[in-house]
């Protein structure tokens, strides 16, 4: 599982800001505010995503796609907990997958694999499958709004 430590937070941080989110580091051992699955997960609160160093790549790019996809005008009110919309919930995997290419050292495949390691369940079996064969609609949500 590729995490934090491994990347850097500066490349990560970067890419949050060009969506008007601001990434805080969580020091070590302490708990990570509006993390939604505990432990060593991402959290959201407001345009904030908050993750140590121990955080995987695809927590923190999971939680910040969530406040990506949403308007800005709802992401103030967002607190641990994005949004119960499957279509919001796919869109953000989808773009997920896209911006793992634009971070060094990370890309599509490897956050893929993480995804699948981790527990992302998708009904073709593997987030790549998924992603390419049975995402469209999530596609289509991403570019109707200008997203990658």
């Amino acid at each position: 599982m590729l995490r934090l430590a491994d990347t850097g937070f500066q490349a990560p941080a970067a890419l949050l800001a060009r969506y008007g989110l601001a990434l805080a580091r969580v020091p070590d051992g302490e708990p990570i505010p509006g993390s939604y699955w505990g432990d060593d997960e991402a959290g959201i609160i407001g345009t904030t995503v908050y993750a140590r160093a121990d955080t995987p790549v695809h927590s923190l790019l999971h939680e910040a796609c969530h406040l990506i996809v949403l308007p800005p005008e709802r992401r103030a009110a967002v607190h641990t907990d994005a949004t119960d919309s499957i279509e919001e919930e796919d869109a953000t995997c989808v773009l997920q997958i896209l911006l793992a290419d634009e971070l060094p050292g990370v890309g599509r495949a490897r956050l893929m694999a993480d995804m699948d390691a981790w527990g992302y369940s998708f009904r073709l079996g593997s987030a790549q499958a998924w992603f390419e064969r049975d995402a469209a609609e999530a596609h289509a949500f991403l570019a109707a709004r200008g997203l990658p």
